[in-house]
């Protein structure tokens, strides 16, 4: 055993022993953190604007403190961004995260001195829990991809340095990691993704390459690459690959394409592990591969609340803690940092598999939904069922995405689904009435749209592959930490993917 796996296991050991103990104790560690993060703010512009001095309690900090998302509190972002200290945290931050807004452009998220740390770990902690439960530290014998945006930082006029979430991490790769890490400092400064990929697999195909991170449509990008450069699988091509991460949208979608790319005939297929990073904060993790859901980070320097999603928006809607949420129960997440984000409108939904420890499935975005008709369809609906759709016509789907179609006339208004096939049904009749049947399983505001004869059955149209990438570079959009959106409450992406209908 080298002296990184021996040491790696040492600290997986301990870190182990510090997460069941917060387990044991999750709601006290939760008001402990809470109690500490206003403490530290009260003397901040946002603290002395809304009595941090003043709040002893949840309960007065949620009377004082509404939810609001970045565009509802940007005067203080940009006073931050400015260069002005003490507004939403002491001090100034060491970066902004640039990430994409809903309504306003681009979102500059504080990182701070302590907020990286939890943010790098995080990332730790993935693989010192994955080395606690199956024993396995070989992987950091050979090299390791983490898939990024560029690590080239830009200066704002107030001397911010202000970019990407991975690409600020990347400065923070531990020194004994180093020499691990590929590709090159040169290759991840490339800011065109589809030449940043093609250069990448140049200079890793013929490297040791045993772990590989990165959100699933760029890895698939990735993939895709290496097998038409050298003709070969992944696990073909790298034949000590072990361990794939993964993050940022459901995998479950992508389940079946992946396991294409793992050819069994050169060593069991690399096992696959889930995280939840973001650049608002690292929020959980998958500590166990035997286990459903991603362990929440209950000492990670951020207090969580979650509104159930039937009342989001509402302003009688009670914003709920750790001990008051339910298994099964879809929750928009909100959050308050160390990075000075108070009561934070995350965008997404999750839910709880287990309270014991607290475990969640990320379910999708507020913001994403369809429900021009009333039937508020969420995207873990679309996803369970075109999951089950592809698997009962043993299709195979690269992407998706779903709108709206309301007719003008007398005509009929429907779902209406683009999809990318890689193989496409045996039986498209079947595909079409399965989504249909599915999503009036799981939506009973849809289901009773569809016994209205309100909306009459979902419409399917068949893409040429690859087309949501086309839609994504449009956007700018290509690669780093964007998603492609699984369905929408109009007709913008579907205006524009119509263009690519076989």
């Amino acid at each position: 055993m080298g002296i990184k796996a021996f040491i790696a296991k040492l600290l997986a050991k301990k870190r182990a022993a510090e997460l069941k103990k917060i387990a044991r104790n999750p709601v006290q560690t939760q008001e402990n953190l809470f109690h500490s993060l206003i403490q530290s703010a009260k003397n901040t512009a946002f603290g002395k604007d809304f009595g941090f001095s003043t709040i002893r309690s949840v309960s007065d900090f949620q009377r004082k403190v509404p939810v609001k998302d970045y565009e509802q509190n940007k005067h203080y972002y940009e006073r931050v961004l400015n260069g002005e200290k003490d507004v939403l945290w002491k001090g100034k931050p060491l970066y902004l995260a640039k990430t994409s807004g809903t309504t306003s452009g681009a979102k500059y998220i504080p990182i701070t001195a302590e907020s990286i740390r939890y943010q790098i770990q995080g990332a730790k902690d993935i693989l010192l829990m994955y080395i606690y439960h199956t024993g396995n530290a070989d992987f950091l014998n050979g090299k390791m991809m983490f898939l990024s945006g560029s690590p080239v930082l830009d200066i704002y006029p107030s001397g911010m340095k202000t970019g990407r979430l991975s690409g600020i991490v990347n400065h923070f790769v531990p020194g004994y990691l180093q020499t691990n890490k590929v590709p090159s400092y040169e290759t991840n400064c490339i800011e065109d993704w589809e030449t940043k990929v093609k250069t990448i697999v140049h200079e890793v195909k013929n490297k040791d390459l045993r772990l590989i991170s990165g959100i699933p449509p760029w890895v698939q990008m990735l993939f895709e690459e290496a097998q038409a450069q050298t003709g070969k699988k992944p696990t073909a091509l790298w034949k000590n690959l072990q361990v794939f991460i993964h993050g940022g949208v459901d995998f479950s979608a992508y389940r079946k394409i992946f396991d294409s790319f793992f050819d069994e005939n050169f060593g069991k297929k690399p096992d696959m592990l889930e995280l939840y990073p973001a650049s608002e904060g690292f929020f959980a993790f998958q500590d166990d591969l035997r286990e459903e859901g991603l362990l929440l980070i209950l000492d990670g320097g951020i207090f969580y609340e979650f509104i159930p999603l039937e009342a989001y928006g509402k302003p009688s809607a009670r914003r709920l803690t750790l001990q008051e949420v339910v298994l099964n129960h879809q929750y928009a997440l909100i959050v308050s940092t160390n990075a000075g984000l108070w009561a934070y409108d995350t965008g997404d939904t999750i839910k709880f598999v287990s309270l014991n420890p607290h475990r969640i499935r990320v379910t999708g975005r507020v913001k994403h939904f369809l429900s021009l008709f009333g039937e508020h369809v969420i995207a873990e609906e679309v996803t369970f069922a075109i999951n089950e759709a592809a698997g009962i016509t043993n299709a195979t789907v690269q992407e998706f995405t779903v709108a709206p179609f309301l007719s003008s006339e007398n005509g009929e208004s429907f779902h209406d689904w683009y999809v990318e096939f890689t193989q496409l049904p045996d039986n498209m009749d079947l595909f079409i009435e399965t989504l249909d049947k599915v999503v009036r399983a799981k939506n009973v505001y849809y289901n009773d749209l569809r016994e209205g004869k309100l909306l009459t059955i979902p419409k399917v149209r068949v893409l040429t592959l690859n087309a949501s990438r086309e839609y994504m570079k449009s956007a700018g959009k290509l690669g780093g930490q964007n998603k492609f959106p699984k369905l929408s409450n109009d007709r913008r992406i579907a205006d524009f993917l119509i263009n690519y209908q076989q």
